[in-house]
């Protein structure tokens, strides 16, 4: 708590946070319900895209990237990426076309369970073990129609302090795909460099919890670092799943002010302008 409270913002900020927050989720709730459903990938993408831009700019989340950043004309990707906020999902989505494989909770949560379901999120049951073939084999297929597809193989999110051990199940799409994959490791700092450790949505916190959390912040920032890609078909998928878990192990630690700057991509929203 006493993260949230360093960085808290004023009681007429905030109310105006909300105000937007709530508007720009009621345009996504019509276009996933009037126009994702009829539009074709080209406009879905666009779509997509703008309001998870959009929702970013609302909560005054500022986005950095690093590294090795792919083209627009990605295609047939699997990103690969340690779990910390479901701001993680509205960051990747904002930079690329991508649809994410998630826990089936997920579709559960209040409001974007409804958004993430019609943006074509595949969810996998991980309390059934037969479960992990049923996605691998619909991932791989989406591989092969070149959608790129974000897995978080740490099989849950955690305050950002270590990258658990990956499970590897799901990366053996890739590999049935013949495509590369590219690691993402995720980050959210304070202004000192610094963990933002209430920027985590993980243990019993909720998810209006999280996203209260989020609106008491002035300035949260959220860092994507792009690792360099790895052919999935010169590796087994547990030996895949170890270098990418090292590949972005390596980029957040040490964790120190001076090693972790990065390029804005998007600067804090005025938020005396709609």
């Amino acid at each position: 708590m006493s993260n949230i409270l360093l960085t808290k913002t004023p009681f007429l900020i905030r109310g105006w946070r909300i105000a937007r927050i709530s508007l720009h989720v009621l345009i996504g709730l019509t276009l996933a319900t009037l126009v994702l459903p009829v539009a074709n990938r080209n406009v879905r993408t666009a779509i997509i895209q703008w309001w998870c831009r959009r929702l970013l700019r609302c909560f005054n989340i500022t986005l950095t990237i690093s590294g090795a950043l792919p083209g627009k004309d990605t295609h047939g990707v699997l990103f690969v990426a340690n779990h910390i906020s479901w701001v993680d999902i509205h960051a990747i989505n904002s930079l690329l076309p991508v649809r994410f494989v998630a826990k089936l909770e997920v579709r559960n949560w209040p409001v974007f369970g409804y958004l993430v379901r019609k943006s074509g999120t595949i969810f996998i049951n991980r309390t059934r073990q037969r479960d992990a073939a049923r996605v691998v084999q619909i991932a791989s297929n989406a591989l092969k129609l070149r959608d790129n597809l974000c897995v978080f193989p740490e099989g849950t999110t955690t305050e950002g302090t270590q990258v658990l051990p990956f499970k590897s199940s799901l990366i053996q799409a890739a590999i049935d795909a013949n495509t590369i994959v590219i690691p993402v490791a995720i980050r959210y700092a304070q202004p000192d460099g610094s963990l933002n450790l209430a920027a985590a949505y993980a243990g019993e916190t909720t998810m209006v919890e999280s996203m209260l959390a989020f609106i008491h912040m002035r300035s949260p920032t959220v860092h994507l670092h792009f690792c360099h890609p790895i052919l999935a078909r010169e590796m087994s998928r547990q030996a895949l799943a170890e270098l990418a878990h090292a590949e972005i192990t390596q980029v957040l630690s040490p964790i120190s002010p001076s090693n972790q700057q990065a390029p804005s991509l998007q600067t804090p929203d005025q938020e005396a302008v709609a």
